[in-house]
């Protein structure tokens, strides 16, 4: 019987990562839960067993009932019945699963209901539930919107809505409207205070919501008449319990079916405010968002996972001129591709939960007592190399999926653009992580600072120092050679002192540095497991030469004067007309 835990194990080593050392000590308190709570574990080791107990429980889910029930929830999808939403049958299906197995709120503390489970065990069941069915991973992965409601709402707040999560209630962000879309300052639901209710209420519109008829929401809202930036806008809590918010429309999308996108309306809709108000964007959205980018690199790597295993099974199945398909260079070529982008993004994927994971325990440490100096120094490395890492993360996966799908249907030659083929979902749910939670454009914005400040050469720097396995040593001087290219190509776009220029070969630099780190990620893995990533290294590490130095070549001869010939095409449709 298929197991998407166990037939994997690059999960296994990844969960077992010298960091996670540290991780566990940290998120367990130093082991103190065991005299309170039979489940809790008593050591490390306890600890990782329990990991590996429920990854293998959620493997089994995922592998046999989840991923049977995605084309029917594909097809069928959600609807609109009397101003609510309804899953899809086979979702109700998958809930149930999920629920009976306990896999919701597993990252919440153990007072709470939840299982206390770092991250970076949570994000592997989340790439696992995103293989059987990305659009499934939307609505059991929002759960994680409860560790914003965790770290900035009140204590009575937490009482009643965390073990709601742990017992399989569902949740949405509900940030975006009409005209308020990646400019989150737009926004304009209005929030006013109740005085004779002493509550909150919300009145207006949401668009583009993922699961947004759930049970529990977290609403951004401008609560501060008169304003029209960030500063005035608020966070809130809405329980569906209380009404006031109908779906007016689901979105009929291109893929992720299962997954309902909801228009909704507030009307009168009473809630309560999260935190303090004027916070809502400026601090609490960038956390709840850096969450829910974390989450869209693991649906992004679930998703390659699968277009990979279709493309490689079909290789393996089909002939072609008495020859099967997989042994034709054309085919091999994207099936090693594919495996290596799978590699290395898991690699970049777990560094980036294992920094959140400790930069967020010591942050919440730090709320039940003073941090030492050593333990204040800690979490700044760590905030600042997850701030650093999610962008990277979230974008080339998102970008990965979508090469990884599209080759998946190429491999198929023309079964794969028919739709009883699993490879064409695969095709289409893909397509939207490049865009939502952030476009890869977006990533590229939060990433330029930490490419012209040196930040990530910094990194690359550090990495370089780590030795690899003799026969890795060439693969790591290739990786040398583009680093130097690398410098030269920042060190001219920051001496050009052209911000336009600098906006305009962003992607490129964006492109070099991803490609550059989790070569030297993957080289650090293949290191300590040759037997499951040294071809995947030997694979990524000349891929990343042949795009490094091609980019490298661009950026250095790209010129402010050649901006006007690349921004030309609206005059010359003018000068046609």
């Amino acid at each position: 019987m298929a197991n998407y835990y166990t037939d994997h194990p690059e999960l296994a080593f990844y969960l077992r990562h010298p960091l996670m050392k540290r991780i566990v000590e940290l998120k367990e308190r130093g082991f103190a839960d065991k005299d309170t709570y039979p489940d809790a574990p008593i050591d490390y080791e306890d600890a990782l067993d329990n990991y590996d107990k429920l990854l293998e429980i959620m493997g089994d889910i995922t592998a046999n009932v989840i991923e049977p029930n995605a084309e029917s929830v594909d097809l069928e999808g959600p609807h609109l019945v009397n101003g609510r939403m309804v899953y899809a049958s086979k979702t109700f299906e998958n809930l149930e699963a999920t629920r009976k197995a306990g896999l919701w709120g597993i990252s919440m503390p153990r007072r709470y209901g939840g299982l206390n489970l770092p991250i970076t065990p949570y994000s592997m069941a989340s790439e696992m539930v995103s293989t059987a069915d990305a659009g499934f991973q939307n609505i059991w992965s929002l759960q994680d919107c409860i560790e914003t409601l965790y770290e900035f709402g009140n204590e009575e707040q937490r009482q009643k809505y965390i073990p709601r999560v742990c017992a399989g209630e569902t949740m949405s962000m509900d940030l975006t409207e009409p005209d308020a879309g990646s400019d989150l300052q737009r926004v304009m639901l209005k929030a006013t205070f109740d005085e004779k209710e002493n509550c909150w209420r919300l009145n207006g519109v949401k668009r583009f919501i993922t699961n947004g008829d759930s049970d529990i929401h977290l609403v951004l809202a401008r609560s501060e008449e008169g304003t029209r930036d960030g500063r005035g806008l608020s966070m809130f809590i809405h329980d569906k319990r209380d009404g006031g918010v109908e779906v007016r429309h689901i979105e009929h999308k291109l893929g992720i079916h299962g997954s309902p996108t909801c228009e909704l309306v507030y009307k009168n809709a009473k809630v309560e405010l999260c935190g303090s108000t004027r916070m809502g964007l400026i601090k609490y959205v960038m956390a709840l968002m850096n969450g829910a980018r974390l989450g869209i690199a693991a649906q992004s790597v679930g998703v390659s996972q699968a277009a990979y295993a279709e493309g490689l099974a079909y290789a393996k199945d089909r002939k072609q001129f008495d020859t099967t398909i997989i042994d034709f260079p054309a085919v091999y070529d994207m099936l090693s591709r594919m495996k290596a982008k799978i590699d290395a993004g898991r690699s970049i994927l777990y560094q980036t939960a294992r920094y959140v994971d400790l930069y967020k325990t010591l942050e919440d440490i730090s709320k039940e007592r003073k941090l030492t100096p050593e333990e204040r120094q800690e979490m700044k490395l760590y905030t600042r190399l997850a701030d650093a890492f999610t962008p990277l993360a979230k974008g080339m996966n998102s970008e990965y999926a979508n090469q990884n799908a599209y080759d998946a249907i190429q491999i198929h030659g023309g079964s794969g653009f028919i739709m009883e083929y699993k490879s064409q979902r695969l095709y289409r749910d893909a397509r939207i992580f490049s865009i939502y939670e952030g476009t890869t454009q977006l990533q590229v914005v939060a990433a330029i600072r930490y490419i012209t400040n040196g930040t990530y050469l910094s990194v690359i720097g550090e990495m370089l120092e780590t030795e690899v396995a003799p026969e890795l040593k060439p693969l790591k001087d290739k990786v040398v050679k583009m680093v130097e290219s690398y410098r030269k190509s920042v060190e001219y776009v920051k001496e050009s002192n052209n911000q336009e220029l600098q906006d305009y070969l962003a992607r490129r630099l964006y492109d070099m540095t991803t490609e550059i780190i989790m070569a030297l990620l993957l080289l650090d893995d293949a290191t300590r497991a040759p037997e499951l990533f040294a071809k995947s290294a030997k694979v990524y590490v000349r891929m990343a030469e042949e795009n490094v130095i091609g980019k490298s070549a661009f950026v250095q001869s790209c010129t402010p004067e050649d901006l006007a010939f690349y921004r030309a095409n609206e005059k010359t449709e003018e000068v046609e007309a």
